[in-house]
């Protein structure tokens, strides 16, 4: 295959570094094409990445030059090819929503702390970033190969196939408070969270609970992976 700049419409993508190339092949083995490995690559104590692409008969290849083609920063050892694939979203799962996310370091940021919090799917609505990018896969630190996470063309899809749950809908101008949410730890959720830039508009507001974090108003807003991050742990712990 011809390693090359990524694109997203390719049909296979990259990891780049030790940790995200190792949580690739403990968790999706079926889907790595090959790792490239650099001439100055020193094994790890705690991850040697021939003796692990070995345990799993995946193919490795000392090549220098594809990888300084194709990486976005210097020092970088280790780089994962793998194939694109499809997830299903569990219905019997609480899941996390983000809608027309726009910045991949963020789509990452909050895989990996869904994952920190024991969730294990993602609905986002189109359009969005591309999760498969390299740029998300590195932010998210692996954690990607943890979860399912599809794209719906509109909520109202993504909606009318889970009507198990209570949606909970995050914008500045929710009907109550984060802390005021009396939440049963048996009941299913999908949190909402709007674009980094506009976040929901008000039609969010009809399709469960509207909710609102409170600050000071020394800030317009929160950061959607901080906001996201304080929703999760609310509901999750």
């Amino acid at each position: 295959m011809d390693i090359k700049t990524y694109k997203k419409s390719f049909d296979y993508s990259y990891t780049f570094g030790i940790f995200p190339t190792v949580e690739l092949i403990q968790n999706k083995p079926e889907q790595v094409i090959k790792v490239l490995v650099s001439s100055s690559y020193k094994t790890e104590s705690n991850a040697d990445i021939f003796e692990l692409c070995s345990r799993y008969n995946i193919k490795t290849e000392i090549n220098d030059k594809a990888i300084n083609r194709i990486s976005d920063k210097e020092n970088n050892y280790v780089v994962g090819v793998f194939s694109k694939y499809e997830c299903t979203l569990s219905y019997d799962s609480s899941h996390i929503v983000l809608v027309n996310p726009s910045n991949m370091g963020n789509m990452g940021t909050i895989i990996r702390t869904l994952t920190g919090f024991g969730l294990s799917d993602l609905a986002i609505i189109s359009p969005g970033v591309d999760a498969f990018d390299p740029k998300v896969v590195r932010a998210s630190m692996g954690s990607i190969f943890r979860i399912n996470f599809k794209y719906y063309d509109n909520f109202d899809v993504y909606k009318e196939s889970f009507s198990n749950r209570k949606f909970y809908a995050f914008m500045l101008d929710g009907a109550m408070t984060l802390k005021d949410v009396k939440h049963d730890s048996s009941e299913l959720f999908s949190l909402v969270f709007g674009n980094e830039a506009t976040g929901l508009d008000k039609s969010f507001s009809k399709i469960g609970t509207g909710v609102f974090i409170k600050h000071t108003d020394r800030i317009d807003s929160l950061n959607l992976t901080i906001a996201a991050g304080i929703a999760m742990y609310q509901f999750c712990s």
